[in-house]
């Protein structure tokens, strides 16, 4: 990454934690602060959610996200939608006005749409520079999925968002959202939309939000791993981390490879 492409990020960045920080300040509630935080990310295009998102095998997009409120141990989620500028507020919408967790694909948009919610052109998420990783991952005949590389790979960082926060409530509240994968296969879905794998809030112990190995996250639930080492062994968020990202992640992360060679 040139310098001056970590200074867009950093900017970027920082601009919407301070968004965030001045909402908690002003008495909003941990779940509208990552709510919010992760609909901004979704709207600028450095990163791999809403606009900016990564291409699927056949050039489209596909979008995940999650949000879950540690206060009630509610959680909301959509995965493969499509049409949809802004996925986490459709998993907001699926936490507040359904009695559903996941929804996906068709039948969570025609749900969102149903709570007024604007169906766009997938279209709307391109941009050249996820287009050219497409092309690049199509020319090495490659699926850059998390288990093709080591768990924590830092060439294979797509840019997946997520935010936690603690409210003056006390309350804590997590949301994730991303497009995925690079030349991923159509219909698949990682780790970010499932509570647990790749969000996870509880007041009783941590918020978490995950970016990384989808398929290593959702094997080891990794999120709530996390917020269990927290709660019942005591352990600071520091050390659950740790045990989790540092030492559980990347055995998990040791599978077979498939056989290129097979149709």
């Amino acid at each position: 990454m040139t310098p001056a492409r970590e200074r867009e990020y950093v900017t970027a960045l920082s601009a919407i934690v301070d968004s965030g920080q001045k909402m908690l300040a002003a008495g909003a509630s941990a779940l509208d602060a990552v709510t919010e935080a992760v609909r901004l990310l979704e709207e600028c295009p450095l990163f791999n959610a809403g606009i900016g998102s990564v291409f699927t095998r056949d050039s489209r997009h596909e979008l995940d996200a999650c949000v879950m409120d540690g206060c009630r141990l509610q959680a909301g989620a959509v995965a493969g939608v499509q049409h949809l500028r802004n996925p986490v507020l459709a998993a907001r919408l699926v936490l507040e006005q359904s009695p559903h967790v996941l929804l996906i694909g068709e039948g969570a948009e025609a749900f969102a749409a149903a709570h007024g919610m604007e169906r766009v052109d997938n279209s709307l998420f391109s941009t050249p520079e996820r287009l050219l990783q497409l092309r690049q991952a199509q020319e090495g005949g490659d699926i850059v999925l998390d288990h093709h590389a080591a768990p924590l790979d830092e060439r294979h960082k797509m840019g997946t968002v997520g935010a936690v926060a603690l409210d003056l409530a006390g309350n804590l509240a997590a949301a994730t959202s991303t497009g995925g994968m690079t030349n991923k296969l159509p219909g698949r879905v990682g780790d970010s939309p499932l509570p647990g794998a790749g969000c996870y809030a509880n007041n009783a112990s941590v918020a978490v939000s995950c970016t990384g190995t989808g398929e290593v996250f959702m094997r080891t639930l990794a999120a709530y791993d996390i917020s269990a080492l927290v709660e019942y062994s005591h352990l600071s968020l520091q050390e659950a981390c740790e045990r989790v990202v540092m030492e559980k992640l990347p055995r998990a992360g040791r599978q077979r490879r498939p056989d290129r060679r097979r149709p």
